[in-house]
């Protein structure tokens, strides 16, 4: 099992990447997710989140998904994975969270009750109530496009005062909220809108949880470098240069344009799970003239 050393700076910081989860005929296609997370170790990145929305994780089966993670962690190696967590059956969810125990995780991403859309009472109670239950750091997934659930300011304060809740990926689509989050300082907050990496970085924020730095990822790794080395120059040089890739990368949905320009290179098949749609010929020219 990995072991993690103490880092030098918080743990959710820098760059961490929501994995794809490639398919091979219908099936996981382990080999190639090793592969990939692998390459990727290798190229910088903080960490791995594994089963997200990137991942495809609603069209994966629960003994799918710890597969998938159990692959992670043996490719990951001493760097750290953050699993995906969703659902809106909160003893569903809890048992979830109960049998993620034995794995050796460095956080939980959990996102609100889906379709549900409780009041902020409500939602601070799933929270807190699955934080309880953890063993592992919480980080808020506040994405009310998937969700249909809008977490408050006032919300997401109280709940930076649990202490199992250290982090935010951010995708709640309000610069005050974001700007307000990094002023009170208790939750790390990490990006989870691609086209918001620099905005977010430059205004303080700790990194990002990114898609499309699965592919060009040094060049990722070098923006934040140079954002927090405060070479604001060479930082806008970088991030001009990656707009055009991370402006494809969402042309359709996610992750579609990602499989088809990682298909390309030959590390995964342009494979996705129904009702999934590979990307259109010509957002694949489009990003192969990339």
């Amino acid at each position: 099992m990995p072991s993690y050393a103490t880092p030098t700076r918080p743990l959710f910081s820098g760059l961490w990447i929501a994995l794809v989860t490639p398919f091979k005929d219908g099936a996981v296609d382990h080999p190639a997710l090793t592969a990939l997370t692998v390459r990727l170790r290798g190229q910088g990145v903080a960490g791995f989140v594994a089963c997200g929305s990137t991942g495809e994780a609603a069209a994966l089966d629960k003994a799918e998904q710890l597969q998938v993670l159990e692959t992670v962690l043996e490719a990951a190696g001493d760097s750290p994975v953050v699993m995906g967590v969703s659902g809106c059956h909160q003893g569903q969810v809890l048992d979830q969270v109960q049998a993620l125990a034995r794995y050796p995780l460095a956080g939980l991403l959990v996102s609100a009750p889906h379709y549900i859309r409780p009041s902020q009472e409500g939602l601070l109670h799933w929270f807190c109530a699955i934080a309880d239950a953890s063993t592992v750091p919480v980080v808020l997934y506040d994405i009310p496009y998937r969700t249909g659930a809008m977490l408050t300011t006032e919300t997401l304060l109280a709940l930076a005062a649990h202490p199992r809740i250290q982090a935010i990926k951010d995708c709640g689509g309000s610069t005050a909220k974001t700007q307000a989050l990094i002023a009170d300082g208790r939750l790390q907050v990490l990006t989870g809108e691609d086209a918001q990496i620099f905005h977010t970085l430059a205004l303080g924020g700790a990194g990002a949880i990114s898609a499309s730095a699965q592919w060009q990822t040094p060049r990722f790794v070098e923006l934040m470098d140079l954002l927090r080395g405060g070479d604001l120059p060479g930082a806008r040089r970088a991030w001009q240069a990656l707009q055009p890739w991370i402006e494809a990368c969402f042309a359709e949905p996610n992750p579609a344009p990602l499989k088809a320009m990682l298909a390309h290179a030959g590390e995964v098949r342009n494979e996705l799970r129904a009702p999934m749609m590979a990307a259109s010929p010509a957002l694949v020219e489009r990003l192969r003239a990339l």
